[in-house]
């Protein structure tokens, strides 16, 4: 049997085993490229998706472009330097801040 997301995370974090009686679950997907937003209600281990909406244009991939580009800016403001077309500084700036918002995730 196949299952939406919101019903998979809502499994995966346990919440078909905690309380007793109706509830309203908000479950929250940022993914790479997506952001997703459901509402579930759970009643005696049974999942029901009342409503589901989401930006598939909003994902990690945007947070990270943000930063780089706000680093990008910093660097120039404290250094004078601009290393905007600087493919490998770029690129290390890059993984540094998908590191760094792992770390803060």
């Amino acid at each position: 049997r196949i299952i939406n997301e919101p019903t998979a995370a809502a499994i995966a974090y346990g919440l078909d085993r905690t309380g007793k009686g109706e509830r309203n679950v908000l479950i929250f997907d940022l993914g790479g490229g997506t952001f997703d937003v459901s509402i579930l209600t759970i009643d005696d281990g049974i999942f029901e998706v009342k409503a589901t909406a989401g930006d598939t244009h909003l994902g990690g991939e945007d947070f990270d472009n943000r930063l780089v580009n706000h680093f990008v800016e910093e660097f120039k403001r404290k250094h004078k330097k601009d290393i905007s077309q600087n493919k490998r500084a770029v690129r290390r700036l890059r993984t540094a801040c998908e590191r760094a918002k792992r770390t803060l995730s």
